[in-house]
């Protein structure tokens, strides 16, 4: 394979149209863990029976063969496409280091030079069609992933590994600005070696500090996926080349591995099923009202189009901060702007930017709040859900029939922050 072949793009494009989604596993910083979290997720979502690919685009330091027992394998040649290597429950496998004579061998190359390689790990590998492909990016910000991105476009997001002491935390940072600078979505963050449990007294211990991960979700409205305690089984299963997720399925470790993938196949299949509503249905928009009194709310008497409402609720009444919510009161209405169904839900963890796309799932178009920060709105919006703040009846109800009917009285957000 020649590292100077040009592109075909129509290629590149049929390829990447039979990849469902492409995870794109980044690190501001190296020894992290990230190719060690990157394999065994990868390994944890075939063995939910998905069809997997691990593209390795680390060109100067690959360790993706080491981790999967690989070393010294070699990529053939069929019908004029590189065949992957595939591993256990059919994991299709390409990386630099099935192309190098030894592990002592160094690449010596350019940007332009290792952006047409990767460019070739797209067009000219037998992928197949791929419910998932995993990314594996050496740290930083650099060319490997800025290219990946840039080739896989609408079909890829982000997975961000972090260690909870603040020098890590801070170049993830950067991790976050190029990822938005990108317009590159964030699946969520992943807090590696976090905690080490004792395997003697059971005791924790937080050998890089803690709380990293979730500080940084917090901070940035992004979702943290989970965390990885330091397991030194992990690292001994690294050296001997056998899979984690695979040798070690039935551990405390690899059900946190197992956790954090429910979440990701969670967040996609939340996406896909918002898209899908978006395409069926119209989200509807509310009219200005030209005889609205002060503090009263639009209402959508003028459209008729029959809604599902939700109002965040603690011991049966509107809460004031949305975050305080113990339950969700979803309220059907129809196109007559009458209720005809109310029901009380309760919610997954609160954790950053886990609602927006559970309420989206739940069908629900408008949400009428107490109060709500500014960035939860704002996913909120990218839903496709309307928020309405300020609403000061304490009845979900009633709430909901005054604003179709709008006189819904609202005052100031009561969390805007």
């Amino acid at each position: 394979m020649s590292c100077e072949e040009p592109v075909d793009e129509k290629a590149l494009k049929e390829k990447v149209e039979r990849i469902n989604h492409a995870y794109i596993v980044l690190s501001g910083k190296g020894g992290v863990g990230k190719s060690t979290v990157a394999v065994n997720l990868a390994l944890s979502l075939s063995l939910r029976g998905l069809r997997t690919g691990i593209l390795d685009v680390d060109i100067h330091g690959p360790s993706v063969p080491k981790l999967l027992g690989l070393s010294g394998k070699r990529v053939g040649v069929y019908n004029e496409e590189i065949m992957p290597i595939e591993v256990y429950t059919n994991v299709k496998v390409i990386s630099m280091g099935f192309l190098l004579d030894g592990n002592e061998q160094a690449v010596i190359w350019r940007g332009p030079i290792k952006a047409n390689m990767i460019r070739q790990f797209l067009q000219n590998v037998a992928w197949g069609d791929l419910d998932a492909l995993v990314v594996d990016c050496p740290p930083g910000t650099g060319d490997e992933p800025l290219t990946i991105a840039q080739l896989l476009g609408a079909k890829s997001s982000a997975i961000i590994v972090t260690t909870p002491q603040q020098v890590a935390t801070i170049d993830v940072e950067k991790c976050i600005t190029f990822c938005r600078q990108l317009n590159l979505p964030i699946t969520g963050i992943i807090e590696n070696m976090s905690g080490f449990i004792c395997p003697h007294c059971g005791k924790e211990v937080d050998i890089f500090s803690s709380g990293g991960g979730k500080k940084l979700a917090n901070n940035y409205g992004i979702p943290l996926l989970g965390s990885i305690p330091l397991d030194p089984d992990i690292v001994k299963s690294g050296d001997e080349e056998r899979p984690y997720m695979y040798f070690c399925s039935k551990t405390k470790t690899a059900e946190k591995f197992d956790e954090i993938v429910e979440r990701i196949v969670y967040f996609e299949k939340s996406k896909q099923t918002a898209s899908k509503a978006d395409t069926e249905k119209e989200i509807p928009v509310i009219p200005p009202s030209q005889d609205k009194k002060d503090g009263e709310v639009n209402s959508i008497s003028h459209k008729e189009v029959s809604m599902k409402f939700a109002v965040p609720t603690n011991e049966g009444k509107l809460c004031a901060h949305f975050g305080h919510c113990e339950a969700f009161a979803l309220i059907d209405t129809d196109g007559e702007g009458k209720v005809v169904n109310e029901t009380y839900v309760t919610p997954p963890p609160h954790e950053p930017g886990l609602l927006p796309p559970w309420l989206s799932q739940q069908g629900v178009n408008c949400i009428i709040a107490g109060g709500m920060g500014s960035r939860a709105q704002q996913l909120f919006a990218q839903q496709g859900v309307q928020v309405v703040t300020g609403a000061q009846s304490e009845n979900p109800r009633e709430v909901v029939e005054q604003y179709l009917k709008g006189t819904l009285q609202t005052g100031a957000n009561t969390c805007d922050h």
